[in-house]
């Protein structure tokens, strides 16, 4: 056996369509709410925002939904993606457990947030659309959408969260190579983004001044249309390529998982690697322990209250049901800024609700470590998000180790670092911290959710 074993799919077994766990789910997700009349909103009220191609989508219940041509072929250009057999990591622990890692980082912004940016980009230009305005955290999403962009003739406009532009330059520098303009939010270009910097301005951002920042800019022209690169439904559905091919890969390695783990944020590459397997086991087959892995210092899933909130911090958007942190929150400034964010998606914090799932925090050191670890072991260094999934899956691993368990552990490397060494550097001389939020922040914010009818409550 070699030390690193990979299972390759070709371009004709790549998924032809979405999986979309909202057909085969016990119990329907809670309705979103518009704001002003508390009432479910209709397709049309997102119609601001959105192409009504990716709306039906966020509300569909049919279990397959096809991949346009199109985007097929423009998924060619990375997918099938590779499904690797960690030996070397297996021996380093010492485990009996099969360690396997589904790698996005061969897609060409170095992340799984492709996957939805060329769609989210096809139905946008299909509906004429000429400009998107986005937000980004740690710039994954952001490259993502600038590079998908680009190759359907669209404008697009990011704002980077202040923390990673500052951390991150060459995001923005990859951004504009693919054609975008890149923004540090609060920014001065939005009447919220100057009344935030107002207040404060060295803020560092979040994702949710971000979001507010492009949600406003696109409500105001009739060419602009807003893309999200996590939370909402369609989103999640788009990522379950991933997880659909993690499937048929693991046929031919002749195993089932006993484990598969994630990293949350916002929750789209964790719905990408989870919900197809969590879809099997609703429909009889082996359901798999899913452990959702998040940081200490923005715990939505851990410490958050499952309630109705905003998903951004001006409260522009509809409410939805999620584990929150409160919209007022903002996470301290720790490296993997594509997870700090104060809510997470409706259908990860629905299936948590159903018992399908698992959650745990680890703080940022202990990530690092298991990154250095793995990167040592497997050759590739991953994002700082991707650390929590390398950190979640080698506890698993040494809990095997522990009880003596062979199990077959999956986990999503969802992204690779090579944007993020300064992090690195940090860590290597000591100086990388374990950044803590404020209780008493958390509090207030929590204390300020909106009220909403009993019914929905």
């Amino acid at each position: 056996m070699s030390e690193k074993t990979k299972y390759l799919l070709d371009e004709s077994q790549m998924p032809k369509s979405w999986y979309n766990i909202q057909a085969d789910l016990p119990k329907q997700l809670p309705a979103v709410l518009h704001p002003g009349t508390m009432e479910p909103i209709s397709p049309q009220d997102l119609e601001p925002l959105f192409p009504m191609d990716l709306i039906m989508q966020e509300v569909s219940l049919e279990r397959e939904i096809e991949i346009p041509q199109p985007v097929q072929d423009i998924y060619k250009l990375w997918r099938p993606a590779p499904l690797f057999r960690a030996h070397r990591l297996e021996k380093a622990l010492g485990t009996p457990a099969k360690i396997f890692y589904k790698y996005e980082g061969v897609s060409p912004a170095g992340s799984h947030k492709p996957n939805t940016a060329i769609p989210q980009a096809f139905y946008n230009a299909q509906a004429g659309v000429k400009r998107i305005t986005t937000e980004t955290g740690a710039g994954q999403w952001g490259t993502s959408i600038s590079f998908a962009g680009n190759l359907f003739g669209l404008e697009v406009l990011v704002f980077q969260v202040r923390v990673s532009y500052d951390q991150k330059p060459y995001r923005k520098a990859v951004m504009e190579t693919y054609g975008a303009r890149c923004v540090a939010s609060p920014s001065q270009e939005t009447q919220y983004g100057r009344e935030v910097l107002s207040k404060r301005p060295d803020h560092p951002g979040s994702l949710g001044i971000a979001i507010s920042e492009a949600v406003e800019l696109a409500a105001q022209r009739d060419d602009t249309k807003y893309a999200l690169g996590s939370v909402l439904n369609h989103v999640l559905l788009h990522q379950t390529v991933t997880g659909l091919e993690a499937i048929e890969q693991l046929h031919m390695a002749d195993v089932e998982p006993d484990v598969v783990v994630g990293c949350t944020g916002g929750g789209s590459n964790f719905g990408g690697i989870a919900f197809p397997f969590i879809g099997q086991g609703l429909r009889g087959g082996k359901m798999p322990r899913i452990v959702a892995v998040e940081p200490a210092a923005c715990p939505s899933l851990t410490r958050g209250k499952y309630a109705y909130d905003f998903g951004d911090t001006a409260h522009m958007t509809p409410l939805t049901k999620m584990h929150t942190l409160g919209s007022n929150f903002t996470p301290p400034g720790f490296h993997a800024g594509g997870l700090r964010y104060h809510g997470m998606a409706p259908l990860v914090s629905h299936v948590k609700e159903l018992d399908l799932i698992e959650a745990i925090a680890y703080t940022q050191v202990e990530c690092f470590a298991a990154g250095v670890l793995f990167a040592r072991a497997e050759g590739i260094v991953p994002a700082p998000e991707a650390n929590h999934a390398v950190k979640g899956a080698i506890e698993e691993a040494l809990r095997c180790k522990r009880e003596g368990k062979s199990e077959v552990i999956l986990f999503n490397l969802c992204g690779h670092g090579h944007f993020d060494m300064a992090s690195y550097q940090k860590y290597f001389a000591g100086e990388l911290t374990n950044e803590s939020y404020d209780e008493n922040e958390l509090a207030m914010a929590l204390s300020g959710l909106p009220s909403v009818p009993g019914e929905f409550s």
